[in-house]
């Protein structure tokens, strides 16, 4: 998940309205429709809370006597809820895109459900409760805040104005955006930059590559060096990973890959530029304005989110807070709540007209929210096998990714990881994998660096190969076709990645993790 970090697939009906009133954004609806389609979503998300508070609320009186999971004695079957999820958010928007749109909350439902009550029936309402609790109360409750965060901030910055698309400006927004990603996640880059960047080359001919490099850069590799840049490595901070782990562990990797990257783009863009000064002039449609950067409020209330993370990271003051069973930590509780502060404040010291202009709709992450709820309650069981190691089900897997002499593969950690982030969600795919190497945020960061430096990677990275591969990967296609860019189709977009990313992926692959 890069992005809004974390969703794998994002809908058409974020960026464009759709000629059916039915199918519409619930923003493009009459005043009467908004509050049946808002009344829908909220029935789906109190049914997913009437599920878990039924389902687990009764762990909280036997906390003391809770074991974890037995992984070791757990089947493959126990994986089928998530795997499914994964498979309804690779497939749903492109199968049955209109049922999706409409039933995805009661979709993640259904498979979360699955999951937790056969737990319950299988281990008992205190094991199965215990396990799911933990996780949405420490992991789950913490990535939406952030993402919701971001998201909210970023979405009151607005970089009004145009300037010519030529290939070394072109070349300088996508360095910027995969900079500017690692700060205020790949999805806030996405939505502050992509519009700029149609506006630029809205008069040239060639101009799909355009999206396409940005979607590499910007939409994903650039949120490769700091747990805010994707939701993957936000994932590994609340497992322990420091915050700047991956500042230090991944600036050779990113470097080289996005720098070339950035220098095909480059030799491409100036070859279709000068094969486009033979063509009859486009008139351009917003001629050359001066650029403005506007919400400039927004940018001290990131620089706040960044500095609660760090305190959490930093202040220790050893103060644990029990919750329905579960122990929270203090610094974790007041970094979340100082992260929803900012963003609520982000809402009061913006201009709507802002946000206007930016596309900015709710929908976007409140489908990250209802489909993250079901991820993260479906992978309670696998995770539980996956700590059984060589004595769970999921031990061929394990033997993939270990050498002959018993040592972790990094180069099969990074492939295999990065594979699965290309079609499915890539946080669920990096705790799959960094529990496969242990789950030991100290021993990844220290003796095991180079494994989680490609687990790390192949989330993050590998989010480009597809275009479902990453949220913003989706949004920014349909934000391009929308403004009237002939982008290609599925196939015809993994024809770009299979050109350029699977060669650069398969040198830096040999060059950090052989």
């Amino acid at each position: 998940m890069r992005g809004v970090p974390g969703n794998a697939n994002a809908s058409l009906r974020w960026n464009t309205p759709h000629p059916s009133r039915r199918y519409a954004p619930i923003h493009l609806l009459p005043q009467g429709e908004k509050g049946k389609a808002r009344g829908g979503r909220r029935r789906e998300l109190f049914a997913f809370i009437a599920l878990a508070m039924a389902l687990l609320l009764p762990a909280q009186a036997l906390a003391a006597e809770i074991h974890e999971l037995p992984g070791a004695a757990m089947s493959l079957w126990w994986a089928l809820p998530f795997a499914g999820l994964l498979l309804s958010i690779a497939t749903g928007p492109l199968l049955f895109p209109h049922v999706w749109e409409h039933h995805y909350g009661k979709i993640a439902t259904g498979w979360a459900a699955l999951a937790v009550v056969p737990l319950a029936v299988a281990f008992g309402i205190p094991s199965a409760g215990e396990a799911v609790l933990h996780t949405l109360l420490t992991e789950y409750l913490s990535f939406i805040i952030l993402l919701f965060a971001l998201y909210t901030i970023s979405g009151g910055i607005l970089l009004a104005g145009n300037i010519h698309g030529t290939p070394l400006v072109n070349a300088g927004l996508l360095l910027i955006g995969a900079l500017l990603a690692s700060v205020i996640g790949t999805t806030g880059a996405s939505m502050i930059l992509i519009r700029p960047m149609l506006r630029a080359n809205d008069n040239r001919p060639f101009n799909a590559h355009v999206v396409i490099f940005f979607i590499f850069l910007v939409s994903n590799i650039g949120g490769s060096l700091t747990p805010l840049g994707d939701p993957p490595l936000f994932v590994g901070f609340l497992r322990g990973v420091d915050f700047f782990w991956t500042t230090a562990n991944l600036w050779r990797e990113t470097l080289f890959t996005g720098g070339l990257v950035l220098i095909v783009f480059l030799a491409l863009d100036i070859v279709l530029h000068r094969r486009e000064g033979g063509m009859p002039k486009i008139k351009d449609p917003t001629p050359d304005t001066k650029v403005r950067l506007h919400g400039l409020a927004n940018l001290p209330l990131l620089a706040g989110v960044i500095g609660a993370i760090l305190l959490s990271a930093s202040w220790k003051p050893g103060v644990s807070i029990p919750v329905l069973g579960v122990s929270l930590e203090l610094q974790n509780l007041v970094r979340d709540a100082i992260i929803l502060a900012l963003a609520l404040l982000s809402l009061q010291v913006s201009y709507k007209s802002h946000r206007e202009a930016n596309g900015f709709t709710w929908e976007p992450i409140a489908e990250v929210a209802k489909l993250f709820a079901g991820i993260f309650t479906c992978i309670v069981p696998v995770i539980a096998i996956l700590r059984a190691g060589h004595d769970g089900a999921l031990a061929p897997l394990v033997a993939l990714v270990t050498s002959a002499d018993g040592q972790p593969n990094n180069l099969a950690y990074f492939w295999l990881t990065g594979a699965l982030s290309s079609f499915l969600d890539n946080a669920p795919t990096y705790l799959v994998f960094f529990e496969l190497a242990g789950g030991d945020a100290h021993h990844l960061m220290t003796e095991a660096a180079s494994t989680l430096a490609a687990i790390s990677a192949g989330a993050v990275f590998m989010g480009a190969n597809t275009y479902i591969g990453n949220a913003p990967n989706f949004m920014v296609y349909a934000i391009a076709r929308h403004r009237g860019v002939k982008m290609p189709g599925f196939f015809g977009y993994m024809a770009w990645s299979g050109a350029v990313l699977i060669p650069t992926f398969l040198i830096a692959g040999y060059l950090f993790f052989e």
